[in-house]
């Protein structure tokens, strides 16, 4: 890492869906972050319009400076455990998750020793496997405001059923993440899945 740079680290999952109704949703839910625990949402709807849900003006200004949105909003997010899934709520955003067993793919990433799997350098060195083998994913790539991304995952389970309203909107039935989300370099996997994830990122340090 070069002088004048800082690397932060987010664990948690991220949660990718799309629906019937053309609108695709991101929640991050990070355990451990510089800031602690918070959840956060981007959505695309089926125009394109991309809207940023966070719970802070930190969150936001930090999201906003790595990520690409048409809108802004701060508002409480939250993201508790149900029986069998996720439910998520915003005064904007209500969204139920089912979420299944662990993918194929879920599988094979348990063989990696987490260290290993969430470190920068096996990012960066898989990422070409993954953009073969996941459409619109990315394991490394540039962000906004020089900022460097990677993202190590350690599991992915399947996202099976949602349910759910967006600004009054009902959000339909599950339906793949297509098209891939375009918020940064990279999409979440087309199959709706939970996938358990390390992000480091990489900017400057304040002048």
């Amino acid at each position: 890492m070069k002088p004048g740079r800082i690397r932060e680290r987010f664990v948690g999952r991220i949660a990718g869906v799309g629906s019937t109704s053309g609108i695709r949703v991101v929640v991050g839910r990070w355990d451990a972050s510089p800031w602690g625990a918070f959840a956060d949402v981007m959505i695309e709807d089926a125009s394109g319009h991309r809207v940023l849900l966070a719970p802070s003006e930190r969150v936001r200004d930090f999201v906003a400076a790595t990520y690409t949105f048409d809108e802004h909003v701060v508002e409480p997010v939250s993201v508790t455990d149900t029986a069998d899934g996720w439910q998520v709520a915003t005064p904007s955003l209500s969204l139920r998750l089912v979420v299944g067993g662990r993918t194929p793919l879920g599988a094979l990433l348990r063989l990696v020793p987490a260290r290993l799997a969430t470190a920068p350098a096996w990012c960066g060195a898989i990422d070409p496997i993954a953009r073969v083998v996941m459409r619109g994913v990315r394991t490394r790539g540039t962000a906004g405001n020089d900022r460097r991304e990677w993202y190590g995952a350690t599991g992915i389970v399947s996202v099976d059923a949602m349910a759910g309203t967006w600004r009054g909107t009902d959000l339909g039935d599950l339906r793949p993440v297509d098209p891939p989300c375009r918020f940064g370099f990279s999409s979440t996997p087309t199959r709706p899945s939970v996938t358990s994830v390390v992000t480091t990122i990489e900017r400057s340090l304040p002048a």
